[in-house]
């Protein structure tokens, strides 16, 4: 069924823990993969990915790591997503049309799109603030 892929995950969890750091603190990734338990290779490259994206910033040398660049009333779960995964489709169609052999038969093509469309909203309405609000920080 739908899952999040683990990068995105990742992402997520990196950014909530940046956030509960405080803007303009930078913390080394060995810290956060430290702190959270996850593979420290494996959340560099979502917060390669977060960088790109405008999301958080990295400072090199001794005291290096990395640091949100906007406030968590900034960030969405969606800028997150899109930053980790591009473009966001719960099925092949929505991205290539032509790689989908029933799509001009498809009766479920519309179903899919509200899905898409109520997901992809609700990402876009959850900040990385309120998120933090539910988990009491």
């Amino acid at each position: 069924m739908l899952q999040v892929s683990r990068k995105f995950e990742y992402g997520l969890h990196a950014v909530t823990y940046l956030a509960t750091k405080g803007l303009g603190r930078v913390v080394t990734v060995k810290e956060m993969a430290d702190d959270i338990g996850f593979s420290q290779e494996f959340l560099s490259k979502a917060l390669q990915s977060l960088k790109r994206s405008g999301i958080a910033h990295s400072v090199q040398g001794v005291k290096g790591g990395y640091m949100l660049c906007r406030t968590t009333h900034d960030i969405t779960v969606a800028d997150i997503a899109v930053a980790i995964e591009g473009k966001p489709h719960l099925v092949r169609c929505g991205v290539h049309a032509e790689s989908c052999e029933v799509f001009s038969s498809c009766n479920h093509r519309g179903y899919m799109g509200t899905l898409q469309n109520k997901i992809q909203k609700l990402l876009e309405s959850t900040t990385i603030h309120s998120l933090l609000q539910q988990m009491g920080k």
